[in-house]
């Protein structure tokens, strides 16, 4: 499994004279049909400069930890804060998420039997490329999105890996892609293509509404894929501009 990382470059001036700016990462996730998706985290590390080796690695205070989120939680705009921490103004080059063992699946209410597996969560944990310039006086708003209907990978005898595709994004490079699918009988899904990345979503089951945040800007195809003998249909030349939600209005598949 391939991960999907959109590096995220961030420049902003201030007249501000204090020597410090703040970071704040933020955890959300794109939607997936489980009942649950538990994962531990344990740290979160930012690193200094462009150095490829192992230095420069800051440890950021989490708002809790060690702790469990289930990642289906944070779906359709909603999320939870990891940490925030002020950080000396200058390059900051990449973000590490580490995660503990204790992560799990709740399929059909049954809790699977075995942990999810984290390749390296636990040694090295899971890195992302960010390459901001941290400026003096501003605060810095980060989301890590869990893609959790690639991230799942059904191993075929009932066990469950986890295999995180994750991206990065801010606000400040990025926008949205809102709409509502009906029936909700048609239990679609929704994938948006900009012909180089990829971004999901599962429609609320109560009102079909469905959004993606951290879409970069661009122009995005939107499939609804439809399940149930429902029909697909896509939405073309959706156009994403920065700081603003692109919303396709409201979609009916038919049988």
């Amino acid at each position: 499994m391939l991960f999907i990382l959109f590096s995220t470059v961030l420049f902003i001036s201030s007249c501000s004279k204090d020597a410090k700016s703040r970071l704040t990462v933020y955890l959300t996730d794109a939607p997936a049909d489980y009942d649950a998706v538990n994962i531990e985290v344990v740290g979160i590390q930012v690193k200094a400069g462009s150095d490829p080796g192992e230095g420069g690695w800051t440890t950021m205070p989490m708002a809790v930890s060690p702790v469990v989120y289930n990642l289906l939680e944070f779906t359709n705009g909603m999320e939870t804060l990891l940490s925030t921490f002020e950080l000396p103004a200058g390059k900051i080059s990449q973000l590490r998420l580490i995660l503990g063992d204790n992560n799990t699946i709740v399929v059909n209410g049954v809790l699977s039997a075995l942990p999810m597996e984290v390749p390296s969560g636990s040694e090295s944990g899971l890195k992302f490329n960010i390459h901001a310039d941290l400026i003096p006086g501003i605060e810095y708003k980060l989301w890590i999105d869990f893609d959790m209907v690639r991230s799942v990978v059904d191993n075929g005898a009932g066990n469950y890996i986890l295999k995180p595709v994750l991206r990065t994004f801010t606000e400040a490079t990025s926008g949205a892609i809102k709409g509502v699918v009906s029936p909700v009988a048609a239990n679609a899904t929704i994938q948006a293509t900009n012909g180089v990345g990829i971004v999901t979503a599962i429609p609320d089951p109560v009102t079909g509404e469905f959004l993606i945040r951290g879409v970069p800007p661009g122009t995005w195809s939107v499939l609804i894929d439809g399940n149930n003998g429902y029909i697909d249909q896509t939405i073309n030349n959706v156009t994403v501009t920065t700081g603003e939600v692109a919303d396709i209005g409201s979609v009916t598949l038919i049988q």
